[in-house]
C-alpha cells in the first residue's frame, strides 16, 4: 500500500515537473510578452521575468522593445531637376505597443522597411539635387514625417532617418567639379583685384605723402638698395631718376612744328585740304594743258574762224599819248582750222593742247 503510495506521489510530482516546464516562461527585461489564449488577445502584457501560461492553451509571442536600427537599400530615383540619383538611408525605429505590433501587422520590420523604400523614392523625386547634397536634415524631418504616419498604427514609433548616401553619375560629378573650380576661380580672381585696388590706394597715398617731401624718394630708393644687397648676389643696382630720362627725351626731339603753319590757306582762313600723294611711278611731266597748270577759263574755249578777243590794254601797251601802237601787217600770224589738231582722249584723261591759243 505503501509502495502505491509512493508510487503515485513519484508520478503526480513528475506530473506537475512535466507541467511546470511547460508552462513556465521567461520574459527578457528589453522584451514584453503578449499572450493569446485559445487564439484571442489576453488584456495582460506579460512584463519581464518569469511567467507561466496555460500549456495547449496559451501562446506566448515575446516582442523586442529595443530599438533597431534598419539599413534601406538603395534607391534609383530622378529628382525634380532630372538628375538620376541613387540614396540610401538607414532608419532608427522602436516597439511601442507590443499588442498593436503583433496583431495589427503581421511583421513589422518588414513592413517598416517597404514603407522606407517608398518614401525614400518618393522624397528623392519631390527633391532636387541641391537639397539631396546641402539640406539633408530637412528631407530627413520629411522623410521621417512620411513613415511615421502608418507606423504609429503598427505600435511602432520612428526614432530617426538619416540619408546615408548619394551616388551621382560619373558626367555629373565632372560637372560639378568644373563648377566648382570655375566659382573658385572667380572668387580667386575678385580677392585679386580687390588687393591690388587696396594697394593702389595705398601706393597713392605714399606718392601723395612722399611728393612733399622729395628726401623720401631718395630714401627709398636707399632701402630697395639695400633689400637687394642683403643677400651675397653679383647684382648691381643703380637707382636713376625716370624724369631725367623723360626730360632728356623731350630734349633730343626738339619743337614740333605746326601741320597748319605750313599748309596753304583758302579764301576762309582755313588750311586748305591736302592732295592725295600719287604712287611712286606714275608721275608725268606737267603738260602745257594740264588743268592744274591752264587756266579752265582758257582751255574751255571753242575754236572758231572768228578772230579772237583782243586782250584788255595796260598802260604800258599805250603811248604817251594815250594813243594805240600801229600793228605791222605781217606781225599777226593767220589762223587756220585746218591746223588745229583735234581732241584725242588718252588712257590717261589729259588733252592736247592747242599751242596757237593765247590771251
Amino acid at each position: 500500500m505503501v509502495q502505491a503510495l509512493v508510487v503515485a506521489l513519484v508520478a503526480v510530482l513528475a506530473g506537475g515537473l512535466v507541467y511546470a516546464m511547460a508552462a513556465a516562461r521567461v520574459v527578457k527585461q528589453y522584451e514584453r510578452g503578449v499572450v493569446l489564449r485559445l487564439g484571442r488577445l489576453h488584456d495582460e502584457v506579460r512584463p519581464p521575468g518569469f511567467t507561466m501560461i496555460v500549456p495547449g492553451v496559451d501562446r506566448l509571442r515575446k516582442v523586442n522593445m529595443q530599438i533597431v536600427t534598419m539599413p534601406v537599400p538603395a534607391q534609383d530615383g530622378i529628382t525634380r531637376d532630372n538628375v538620376t540619383v541613387r540614396v540610401d538611408a538607414v532608419i532608427y525605429f522602436k516597439v511601442v505597443d507590443p499588442a498593436s505590433a503583433v496583431i495589427q501587422v503581421e511583421d513589422y520590420r518588414f513592413a517598416v522597411s517597404q514603407m522606407a523604400q517608398t518614401s525614400l523614392r518618393s522624397i528623392i523625386g519631390k527633391s532636387d539635387l541641391d537639397d539631396l547634397l546641402s539640406d539633408r536634415e530637412k528631407l530627413n524631418q520629411g522623410l521621417e514625417l512620411m513613415i511615421d504616419s502608418p507606423a504609429v498604427g503598427w505600435g511602432v514609433q520612428i526614432d530617426r532617418v538619416e540619408i546615408k548616401d548619394v551616388s551621382l553619375p560619373e558626367t555629373m560629378k565632372r560637372s560639378m567639379a568644373r563648377q566648382a573650380e570655375a566659382d573658385r576661380e572667380r572668387r580667386a580672381r575678385v580677392i585679386n583685384a580687390d588687393a591690388e585696388l587696396q594697394a593702389s590706394k595705398k601706393l597713392a597715398q605714399a606718392a601723395q605723402q612722399m611728393s612733399t617731401q622729395p628726401a623720401a624718394l631718395q630714401l627709398r630708393l636707399l632701402q630697395t638698395v639695400v633689400a637687394v644687397a642683403a643677400e651675397k648676389n653679383s647684382t648691381l643696382v643703380l637707382p636713376f631718376p625716370v624724369e631725367l630720362l623723360r626730360f632728356l627725351e623731350r630734349a633730343q626731339q626738339g619743337p614740333q612744328p605746326s601741320v597748319a603753319a605750313g599748309r596753304p590757306q583758302d579764301g576762309s582762313g582755313q588750311p586748305a585740304p591736302e592732295r592725295p600723294a600719287e604712287p611712286q611711278g606714275s608721275v608725268e611731266p606737267a603738260s602745257p594743258m594740264d588743268p592744274d597748270v591752264v587756266d579752265p577759263a582758257v582751255t574751255a574755249q571753242t575754236f572758231t574762224d572768228q578772230p579772237l578777243p583782243d586782250a584788255p590794254l595796260t598802260d604800258g601797251d599805250t603811248g604817251p599819248d594815250g594813243s594805240l601802237p600801229e600793228a605791222a601787217p605781217d606781225g599777226v600770224p593767220e589762223f587756220d582750222p585746218e591746223t588745229v589738231p583735234e581732241f584725242d582722249p588718252e588712257p590717261s584723261g589729259r588733252r592736247r593742247g592747242n599751242p596757237f591759243s593765247h590771251h
